[in-house]
């Protein structure tokens, strides 16, 4: 409640859907200070709310994007797979369009962060031999079960979970933006993500990080003084604060191109 009255939750979202509003700039700049605490609490106070989302249509708008902006219902994007991790392209999970209208999905998802936590998952599936089409799979349908959470390094407190679709049945609204879309809406999703959770919020940590090295250095006695005042720990020192400046303008700069309507994906891919 904290962040939407600060007009931080969703706050990649318009605010005429009820988001911050923000430019890609000014999202950097919150990332970097999300970096300075843990993920876990910034999943659950700022909310989940993926881009692909915005393609959203008539009852789709009410349904699934209005009440993820609001903080009633959270998301989770579904891409990895067992043999396809950032290579979304190589997934294996499956729709089969039905004669009458909808879908049928078969297949299977890991390491899908927030899973446990989430209401619906934005699902990556083949519609075609060369199609991925996009869908909005709500939690507790029959035939999709949430497996266990596998354990990673480092990332304690959120859950990357298995996910199982064994004929699962989808209505024709679950359709995201139009058939065979779906991985340019992945890439959208995941070049946002890697520049923000991954650019912006490591050189958040990497700052933090800093900020205990330079104490360290003040308080740490060797010698009969600080080990501050050696020439040679100023120079680390001073070596972190050139590379963390460079990480900075670097995703700013993208960032920019972003907010530019220029094509970042090399940018992102170096970040």
């Amino acid at each position: 409640e904290k962040s939407k009255s600060l007009g931080l939750y969703a706050l990649n979202m318009a605010p005429d859907l009820g988001g911050g509003g923000l430019c890609a700039v000014d999202r950097m700049l919150c990332e970097e200070q999300f970096g300075h605490t843990t993920d876990i609490l910034i999943r659950r106070a700022f909310g989940n709310v993926y881009e692909p989302l915005l393609v959203c249509q008539g009852e789709q708008i009410e349904r699934w994007l209005k009440p993820s902006v609001r903080g009633e219902r959270t998301c989770a994007i579904a891409i990895t797979e067992p043999g396809a991790g950032s290579d979304a392209q190589g997934i294996k999970t499956h729709a089969r369009k039905l004669e009458g209208g909808g879908w049928v999905l078969n297949g299977a998802k890991h390491f899908i962060s927030d899973g446990d936590w989430s209401d619906f998952f934005l699902v990556s599936a083949r519609t075609g031999d060369k199609e991925i089409s996009m869908f909005m799979v709500d939690k507790g349908l029959p035939g999709f079960t949430v497996g266990k959470d596998q354990k990673m390094m480092g990332l304690r407190g959120t859950p990357h979970v298995e996910l199982f679709f064994d004929n699962v049945l989808l209505e024709p609204a679950a359709l995201l933006g139009e058939e065979g879309q779906g991985f340019k809406l992945a890439m959208g999703a995941l070049n946002v993500v890697r520049l923000a959770q991954v650019g912006a919020r490591a050189v958040g940590k990497a700052s933090h990080v800093l900020e205990l090295m330079v104490d360290y250095a003040g308080q740490r006695q060797q010698f009969g003084k600080a080990i501050g005042e050696f020439q040679m720990v100023q120079q680390m020192l001073a070596d972190s604060v050139i590379e963390i400046n460079a990480a900075r303008w670097m995703v700013l700069h993208t960032a920019w191109m972003l907010d530019a309507g220029l094509d970042a994906r090399e940018q992102i891919a170096m970040v």
